[in-house]
């Protein structure tokens, strides 16, 4: 990444906010992925060694949301929406319009989110305002996630996991598990042996 934080093969005019950390060996696409990054945390988004960033992903990271993606992650096309903390862990492959959210940004109450609705107008880039509660969401290392999957607030994703295409995730997944489906539910366990080959 050159001064000031821009890359060299960008087609986007912009620049990597100051709070993210690009490993060296990391890859980014664009800066265009940060175009909805709001974060004011000292450290919004860390993307480790290795991993790779494609065309599509957006950080959509409110003023206190922070991500931090492991070593040799890929990414491509997906939503990561985060006032709280979403981790991604090593080895990682997060499909296409996959989304992950540690946040509803809206409460379920009627009355409330239509005053909420009514304050978007008001916000200096129309951006929903913040208040709601948000959960972490933690997915471990060696997790697939398939294309059109969205991960729900507080989820946790064990080591090895596989999580099928089109499937909303709003449980804990344990690790070396296959889950499918809306809602997403247990379908196999598979082999560890793999995983701890790759741990050691």
């Amino acid at each position: 990444m050159s001064e000031p934080r821009t890359l060299p093969w960008d087609w986007y005019p912009g620049t990597v906010p100051g709070n993210v950390v690009l490993d060296p060996e990391a890859y980014l696409e664009t800066s265009y992925s940060f175009f909805h990054y709001r974060s004011e945390a000292p450290e919004g988004v860390r993307i480790g060694r290795g991993s790779s960033i494609y065309l599509g992903v957006m950080f959509d990271v409110g003023p206190a949301g922070r991500v931090t993606i492991g070593e040799f992650s890929l990414m491509n096309g997906a939503w990561i929406m985060s006032d709280a903390a979403i981790e991604i862990g090593n080895h990682c492959l997060i499909s296409w319009r996959v989304v992950l959210m540690d946040s509803y940004r809206l409460p379920f109450d009627v009355a409330r989110r239509r005053r909420r609705l009514e304050e978007v107008p008001l916000s200096q880039r129309r951006h929903l305002p913040s208040g709601e509660p948000a959960h972490p969401i933690v997915i471990g290392n060696c997790v697939w996630i398939g294309f059109d999957a969205c991960v729900l607030p507080g989820v946790t994703i064990g080591d090895g996991s596989v999580v099928g295409a089109r499937s909303v995730v709003m449980e804990d997944v344990p690790p070396n598990s296959v889950v499918a489906g809306n809602p997403a539910r247990f379908v196999r366990k598979l082999d560890a042996s793999g995983l701890q080959e790759v741990q050691r």
